[in-house]
C-alpha cells in the first residue's frame, strides 16, 4: 500500500480534506474565471450570441456532467476502491476500461445531437439567427467531444490515485491556454481568425486535446503509481460492471439536472431573447461555486472510496459530514456576496438594462440558497466514492419534479412570471441539499 493511500485511511479528516482539495480549488477558481471571461467575450458580440450560448448550455452541461461527473466520479471511485483494497492490478485494468467508455459516450452524444439537436433547440425557443448560432456551436463542440470525455476520465483517474496536484497544475496551464484561444477565436484578437460564438467551442476542444495528451503521457510513464500498460488493455465484463455500477446510476442525476435546466430555459425562453440572455449571465456566475464544490467533492470521492474499500464506513461518513459542512459554508458565503452586490459585477457582462434587470432578480433569489447546493453536490460526489447512488438519484429526481411542478404552476396558474420560475428553482435547490444531508446522516452508505 502506497503512502498516499495510507494517509487517506488514517490522517485527521479536515486537514487532509483541505490538503487534498486546495490544489483543485485554486485550479478550478482560475478555470471558473476563464469561463466568465469567455462569457464576457461572447457578450461583446451582442445579445443574440449571449442567448445562443444559453440555449446551447443544457447540451454542453450534460456532456460535461457525464464526462467529469458521472463517468469521472465512477472512475475515481473504482480506482480508489481498488487501491484501498490493495489491488493495483485491477486499478491499472480499470484505466483502460474508462477510456473505452469515454469513446462510447462521445459517440452517443454526437449522434444524438445530429438526430435530435435542432428539434430540441427549437422547443427551447430557438429560431432564425438564434437557432443557427446555437446549432453551429453545439455541432463543433460535440463533434470534438471525445477529447472532453477523455480529459474528464483521465483527470478522474489521477484523483482516484490520490494525486490532486498534477491535474490541478495542468488545469491552471490549460486555463491560460484557453483564455488566449477564446479571446483569439471569439473576438479575432492576437492574429486569430474571428469565428464568433463557435470560436468558444474550438478553444475548448484544442485545450481539452492538450490536457488529454499530457495526462496520457503522465500515466504511461514510470512515475505514475498506476500505469496505463498495453498488456492491461484486455476487455473484462466485470470491470465494465464496476465502473457502470457507479456511472449508470450517477448518469441519471445529470439527466435530471439537465432536465431541470431544460424546463428552466424553456420557460424563460417564453419571455424573449433578453430574458434568456439575463438568465445566461446569472447561471454562468454560478460557476464561481464550481471550484469550491468540485474541489471538495472530488477529494471526498477519493477519500470516501478509499475508506469504503478498506471497510471503514464510520470514517467515510465522517468525511462526508466534514466535507458537506465545508462546501456548504463556502458556497453560501459566495452566494450571499453575489446577492448583496449584484450591481457591482453584472455590468461587466452587458450594458443592456433589461438584461441586467433579469440577472439581478435571478441572483438575488437564488444566491442565498447556494449553501444548500454546496451541501447537496458535495455529498453527491462523496456518494459516488461510496458506490451508493440510490438516494442521490432519488433525491435528484425529487428536485426535478418539485421544480417542474412549481415552475409550471407559477407561470401558467399564478402568472408569477420570471420571479416565480426563479423562486421555484431556489426552493428545489434548498430541498436537494436538505434531503442529501438527511440521507447520508441516516446511513445511506451502509
Amino acid at each position: 500500500m502506497d503512502k498516499k493511500t495510507k494517509q487517506i485511511l488514517s490522517d485527521p479528516i479536515l486537514p487532509l480534506l483541505l490538503k487534498m482539495s486546495a490544489p483543485n480549488t485554486i485550479a478550478f477558481l482560475i478555470n471558473a474565471f476563464v469561463v466568465l471571461a469567455e462569457f464576457w467575450f461572447i457578450g461583446q458580440l451582442g445579445i443574440t450570441p449571449l442567448a445562443a450560448i444559453t440555449l446551447a448550455f443544457p447540451a454542453i452541461m450534460l456532456t460535461q456532467q457525464m464526462a467529469f461527473g458521472a463517468l469521472g466520479g465512477a472512475v475515481s471511485s473504482s480506482i480508489s476502491r481498488a487501491l484501498g483494497a490493495n489491488d493495483k492490478n485491477k486499478a491499472e485494468e480499470l484505466l483502460w476500461h474508462s477510456l473505452y467508455i469515454s469513446f462510447l459516450g462521445a459517440l452517443v452524444f454526437f449522434v444524438g445531437f445530429v438526430l435530435f439537436g435542432e428539434g430540441l433547440l427549437r422547443i427551447l425557443g430557438g429560431s432564425d439567427a438564434l437557432l443557427d448560432e446555437s446549432l453551429r456551436y453545439c455541432f463543433v463542440y460535440l463533434a470534438g467531444g471525445i477529447v472532453v470525455w477523455l480529459s474528464g476520465s483521465l483527470t478522474a483517474a489521477l484523483r482516484g490515485m490520490g494525486d490532486m496536484k498534477f491535474p490541478a497544475a495542468l488545469t491552471v496551464i490549460c486555463a491560460g491556454i484557453q483564455i488566449i484561444l477564446s479571446a483569439g477565436f471569439i473576438l479575432g484578437l492576437f492574429g486569430f481568425p474571428k469565428l464568433g460564438l463557435v470560436g468558444s467551442a474550438w478553444s475548448m476542444i484544442i485545450t481539452s486535446t492538450f490536457m488529454a495528451c499530457v495526462i496520457l503521457f503522465k500515466i504511461m510513464s514510470s512515475t505514475s503509481s498506476v500505469r496505463l500498460k498495453l498488456n492491461k488493455a484486455v476487455l473484462k465484463k466485470e470491470l465494465f460492471a464496476d465502473i457502470f455500477s457507479v456511472a449508470l446510476p450517477a448518469s441519471l442525476s445529470p439527466i435530471f439536472t439537465v432536465g431541470t435546466v431544460l424546463v428552466l430555459t424553456g420557460l424563460i425562453g417564453q419571455f424573449g431573447t433578453t430574458a434568456i440572455a439575463g438568465y445566461g449571465i446569472g447561471s454562468r456566475v454560478e460557476f464561481l461555486l464550481i471550484p469550491i464544490v468540485f474541489s471538495i467533492g472530488t477529494a471526498m470521492t477519493t477519500m470516501v472510496g478509499t475508506n469504503i474499500g478498506a471497510n471503514d464506513i464510520n470514517r467515510a461518513e465522517q468525511i462526508g459530514m466534514v466535507g458537506a459542512a465545508s462546501s456548504g459554508l463556502l458556497s453560501g458565503l459566495i452566494g450571499l456576496i453575489l446577492a448583496l452586490t449584484p450591481d457591482f459585477w453584472i455590468s461587466f457582462f452587458t450594458s443592456d438594462q433589461e438584461v441586467l434587470s433579469v440577472t439581478k432578480i435571478y441572483i438575488q433569489i437564488l444566491g442565498v440558497c447556494y449553501l444548500f447546493q454546496g451541501v447537496g453536490l458535495s455529498l453527491y460526489f462523496a456518494s459516488q466514492g461510496a458506490n451508493s447512488m440510490k438516494w442521490p438519484i432519488v433525491i435528484t429526481a425529487i428536485r426535478f419534479i418539485v421544480f417542474t411542478v412549481t415552475a409550471l404552476l407559477s407561470v401558467y396558474y399564478f402568472a408569477a412570471g420570471l420571479k416565480g420560475i426563479f423562486y421555484s428553482s431556489a426552493g428545489a435547490m434548498t430541498l436537494f441539499g436538505i434531503l442529501m444531508f438527511i440521507a447520508v446522516k441516516r446511513g445511506a452508505w451502509r
